[in-house]
């Protein structure tokens, strides 16, 4: 495949060294001597040319196609064909390596397996399809498990050919494992599949985040499991750790993504869906996602395996509307997945096999183009590539639109690191290395205004890289933006934090959060909130991105008007630095959240310990009241439908905030005797007198 340019560039290399030894370093060029320059970013396209009839164009050269980069024109140094063509399967490895004429790809089985790097002059991806099977064992249920296992050995046994080589990679327990790298040794990959446990790491995973925790080397953004229960930042993540993996080949990859759905709402980091789009271009990788839920026939009110739905929406058909709905979601992330990265999703289909034939059929043969582009600037921007043939030919091309430029962080002066920050901001692919979670609430202050508290939760192990690297200290900067609906900003933000990194504050830090506050105070209407926070000593960065609403209470009739619902377990002194950070938050006075000198801090993440307490707390507003009008709440926490926790009702007769006309509503619960597990909580609040009500429900997680 490139074995040829590859030995070329290393003799190229050689050669300006020992000339670079033996000539003077300011001696120009004689007239008329080659210079020979080597660049150090090599970009390599994969162009399919069809003609009109959709066969393969062979026997093209360099000098047969225009490439340019950002409308600039670049020099192709070297244009291969790839042949790939499809044969029946050998009983042997050893006749696939006679019926190629290339040798039998075998990996080693080292006891942790990983993907070999190419070297130059390696030819065992030459003419060969590269498939990974990979399996998020997170999402599948046992009963999905088996259908994709049963597709995956049906296409291993019956439909891969010579020009296949295959690699497996699983999502299991917090991390992402290579289970065999690529192979055409079927022999190999039908082990690897053997090896698989039915139901692993299905469910919720149990794991500790303490000394004892062993460094599996998975990347920091799966594998804290409290910050990503309630979302999907776990499977991107994973996703984007595997596609990242699979960047050390140069080579055109199909990864085949088994999973139950991937389902992003309104707490999700959209920042990771497109980061994890943005690592499979860059590294080459088509995604092929495959619902291993096959072809769902569901009934109208759930199946027996969940309690019946309850209230009006049974009779109403809102309740038959969500299933379908929550469904059609769960598909849509992985249909965005395979159309933004040119592979395609297999859905609502109970041949999965099919997924994999037609990861394997796209890859017919093709071109592979490489070149070093004259702009080596690392400012991580879009490269945008053109690639067209001269004016005498006439074929139809496809190939990737572009690629994201590296960064570099560690030659940045102070300047650059300040631009490097705010390009960041900008930048349509938003940077994952730190794993960050966040909660905005709104509380009404006045008829026309509301105050926005944004708390902002970060592993503190991410910045115990920076002590292992032989910090004292460390600083994570803050950037950030909201945005109306129109693309206004609306505000901006920009802070930082100083941390001291001794031996017992790393120590603290590998098993306890970072938290950062701040606020706004904004007017109803749709936002989106942009953040980033950056590691000031390693220039590891981290970004969160979501839409969020706050509603014109003083509209709403039907209902109680209440604010956003804080969970809690933590109550300090304004003025205790705990996260070892120092904090400035000018809009104090008016946060609701601090009563009597104490602040309540938001469990971002809502994972709570039994041994403490659980704090919830809210405000109503009563337009129009002079004085108290009494109300009911409580708080309810579900099992499923099994109700196994209510608090005594909370009857609220005076407190009510001239001004805003806000009421509180504090509750302090204590939950020993519940067992550790996945719960709904519920806050419902009662007018008696307006005959009003109003619910508010999401789900917690309870640790020992």
């Amino acid at each position: 495949m490139l074995r040829i340019v590859r030995t070329l560039c290393s003799l190229l290399l050689a050669a300006q060294f020992a000339a670079a030894q033996q000539a003077p370093t300011n001696s120009p060029p004689a007239q008329g001597q080659g210079v020979i320059r080597v660049g150090t970013q090599l970009v390599v396209e994969e162009v399919t040319v069809k003609d009109k009839s959709g066969k393969p164009i062979e026997g093209l050269k360099p000098s047969d196609f225009v490439l340019t980069e950002d409308g600039v024109p670049q020099t192709i140094s070297f244009a291969e064909f790839q042949r790939l063509q499809s044969a029946p399967v050998p009983s042997n490895p050893v006749e696939t390596a006679v019926a190629t004429n290339a040798p039998v790809a075998v990996a080693s089985s080292p006891t942790a397996m990983q993907i070999t790097p190419e070297a130059p002059g390696d030819s065992r991806y030459a003419n060969h399809r590269l498939l990974v099977l990979y399996f998020d064992m997170s999402t599948m249920p046992p009963a999905d498990q088996v259908r994709a296992f049963d597709a995956a050995v049906k296409f291993i046994d019956t439909q891969m050919d010579p020009s296949d080589l295959m690699a497996m990679m699983t999502f299991e327990g917090g991390g992402v494992r290579v289970r065999q790298d690529f192979t055409s040794d079927r022999g190999l990959v039908q082990t690897a599949m053997n090896k698989l446990i039915l139901g692993l790491s299905e469910g919720f995973d149990e794991t500790t985040s303490d000394d004892s925790a062993a460094d599996t080397g998975a990347a920091f953004g799966q594998d804290d499991a409290e910050f990503n229960i309630f979302n999907t930042d776990r499977q991107l993540a994973a996703l984007e750790t595997a596609v990242k993996i699979l960047g050390v080949l140069n080579e055109k990859k199909a990864l085949i993504y088994f999973a139950s759905g991937l389902r992003l709402n309104g707490v999700n980091n959209q920042a990771q869906l497109v980061a994890t789009t943005n690592a499979a271009i860059r590294a080459n990788v088509l995604l092929y996602p495959i619902d291993a839920r096959g072809l769902v026939a569901q009934a109208p009110l759930g199946d027996a395996t969940t309690g019946s739905n309850g209230g009006i929406g049974m009779f109403a058909g809102t309740s038959a509307q969500s299933v379908l709905n929550n469904l059609q979601r769960s598909q849509d992330t992985l249909y965005a997945l395979a159309k933004d990265t040119g592979g395609n999703a297999v859905l609502d289909s109970n041949d999965l096999t099919l997924g994999i034939r037609e990861a394997a059929d796209a890859f017919s043969s093709y071109y592979e183009i490489g070149y070093y582009p004259t702009n080596t600037s690392p400012d991580g921007r879009f490269r945008r590539i053109k690639i067209l043939l001269k004016e005498n030919l006439s074929a139809d091309l496809s190939y990737r639109q572009g690629y994201f430029a590296d960064k570099a962080f560690s030659k940045f002066t102070a300047t650059d690191k300040e631009r490097q920050l705010e390009d960041a901001l900008m930048l349509g692919n938003p940077i994952t290395d730190i794993n960050i979670a966040m909660e905005v609430n709104y509380f009404q202050l006045n008829s026309a205004e509301y105050f926005v508290p944004v708390a902002v939760k970060i592993p503190g192990r991410e910045l115990a890289l920076a002590r292992r690297g032989g910090a004292g200290e460390t600083r994570i900067d803050f950037i950030g933006e909201v945005k109306d609906d129109f693309g206004n900003t609306i505000q901006n933000l920009r802070d930082k934090l100083d941390i001291k990194l001794t031996d017992a504050t790393a120590s603290q830090l590998a098993t306890h959060p970072i938290q950062y506050e701040t606020g706004f105070t904004l007017l109803p209407g749709k936002y989106v909130i942009k953040y980033l926070a950056r590691d000031a000593e390693t220039g590891r960065i981290g970004t969160y991105q979501m839409p969020f609403t706050i509603p014109n209470l003083a509209k709403e009739e039907k209902r109680v008007p209440v604010s956003s619902v804080v969970l809690s377990s933590q109550s300090v002194e304004l003025s205790d630095s705990i996260y070892n950070v120092k904090q400035k938050l000018d809009a104090d006075a008016s946060n609701p959240l601090v009563l009597n000198g104490q602040k309540l801090i938001p469990s971002v993440t809502r994972v709570f310990s039994k041994s403490r307490d659980l704090y919830v707390f809210l405000q109503a507003y009563e337009r129009g009241a002079s004085t108290t009008q009494p109300l009911v709440a409580f708080v309810s926490i579900y099992q499923g439908q099994m109700k196994v926790f209510e608090s005594s009702p909370l009857a609220v007769t005076e407190g009510l905030d001239p001004k805003s006309k806000a009421l509180p509503l504090r509750f302090s619960l204590s939950l020993q005797e519940l067992p550790p597990g996945r719960y709904d909580c519920q806050v419902t609040v009662l007018d008696p007198t307006g005959q009003k009500a109003s619910f508010w429900q999401a789900p917690i997680v309870l640790i020992p």
